[in-house]
């Protein structure tokens, strides 16, 4: 198998987050809940962002002590393709709105390190 580099997981992960703060600029949560595409777009790209962290970690775990809360990203990536039955709007909204620029900020910190 391959080794692949920290830096293509780091910048898969930085577009996502890029890629999701677009989607929703200029909308509010109400849009958001009512908009299918909308969800549908930016739940993917938390999906790209989790399975990255955990190819990342699994291949360079020093990476993980940088980033706030690697367990949980992981987790919600989990449970948006496992349990996606049971994935509130009202969460999904939050973690863009106050965890997605934390993420945002330290993986452009590591990818300034790698570079």
């Amino acid at each position: 198998m391959p080794q692949h580099e920290p830096e293509k997981y780091l910048y898969d992960i930085e577009e996502s987050a890029g890629n999701i703060q677009k989607f929703v600029s200029g909308k509010c949560f109400e849009d958001y809940e009512s908009d299918i595409m909308l969800k549908s777009a930016v739940e993917r790209q938390f999906e790209i962002i989790g399975e990255a962290l955990k190819q990342l970690f699994e291949r360079n775990p020093q990476y993980k002590a940088a980033i706030t809360n690697p367990s949980r990203i992981i987790s919600f990536r989990n449970r948006l393709i496992h349990g996606y039955a049971s994935i509130s709007d009202e969460v999904v909204w939050g973690v863009i709105e106050k965890d997605l620029p934390i993420l945002k900020s330290e993986i452009k910190t590591l990818l300034e390190r790698v570079k």
